[in-house]
């Protein structure tokens, strides 16, 4: 009987280089959309800052270190993937099956892990987990793109958990699995950018509406706090009911604003 690497040695083998891609995805998608944010906000469109409430230095230094924690737990999952892959726990594919069958595969990762997200975000809200799980990523009144894994260690872990669980049913492609990280990890910073992207008709057209843009997920941050869960799309927000009420119109009037018009002010907010 063949016997897998023990978990620390994979670790002490591997975890420098799971870390690394780990925390330079977040680094480089959570910089870029800083930098973005940035150079737009002195540009024509620079009313687009959803509030007018500036996060401070201390902010950012929090969502930075708090983001290095939950890459230090996501190298601690990733290594207990590795060895349960050893022992054909989780279905590991490092080839192809064919380029069709790999596409369906992403977009049924993309949207099993939306799923997945607004009901583990929507269970983080319970009051009595709130506090232990979600309360930290929460302290972002006003969130930068450094706050996209800005977790405590126990949201952080229930955040992982739906890679094992999709993995034990799914055999995915590495290639697929590569492109949904990344992906996965640019819409969460913008998510938390404080800067809508999109086009004034994006909630004009079928085709657009039920993706989320960045005024979905700031007001969820910022007076709507128990609603608008959703990560990628607006979906289960709308047959759960849990958008925010002002959405569409808080997204008309951000996209709307002339240069010189004046964002809004933050309203009390209390935990």
């Amino acid at each position: 009987m063949t016997t897998g690497i023990p978990p620390l040695d994979i670790l002490i083998d591997k975890g420098p280089f799971i870390f690394a891609f780990d925390f330079g995805r977040y680094l480089i998608a959570a910089s870029v959309t800083f930098a973005i944010v940035w150079l737009l906000r002195r540009s024509a469109i620079k009313a687009r800052k959803i509030q007018s409430r500036e996060a401070s230095g201390a902010d950012m230094r929090r969502e930075f270190l708090q983001s290095v924690q939950s890459a230090l737990v996501y190298t601690f999952g990733a290594g207990f993937l590795i060895w349960g892959s050893q022992y054909g726990i989780f279905k590991r594919f490092d080839g192809s099956f064919g380029l069709a069958t790999d596409l369906l595969i992403l977009t049924g990762i993309v949207i099993a892990h939306d799923a997945y997200f607004y009901w583990a975000h929507r269970f983080m809200h319970h009051p009595r987990l709130f506090k232990t799980f979600h309360h930290a990523h929460h302290r972002s009144i006003t969130p930068t793109p450094w706050a996209a894994y800005s977790f405590a260690i126990p949201e952080a872990v229930v955040m992982f958990l739906f890679v094992p669980i999709w993995q034990f049913f799914v055999p995915t492609p590495g290639w697929v699995m590569f492109v949904w990280l990344n992906f996965q990890i640019i819409r969460n910073a913008m998510g938390h950018a404080g800067f809508e992207f999109f086009p004034r008709w994006w909630l004009s057209t079928p085709l657009t509406s039920w993706i989320n843009t960045t005024v979905h997920h700031d007001l969820h941050h910022h007076g709507g706090f128990n609603t608008n869960y959703g990560l990628y799309f607006t979906w289960w927000d709308k047959w759960m009911g849990t958008e925010n009420a002002k959405y569409h119109a808080k997204f008309a009037e951000v996209v709307g604003r002339s240069d010189k018009s004046v964002v809004d002010t933050v309203p009390a907010f209390s935990r």
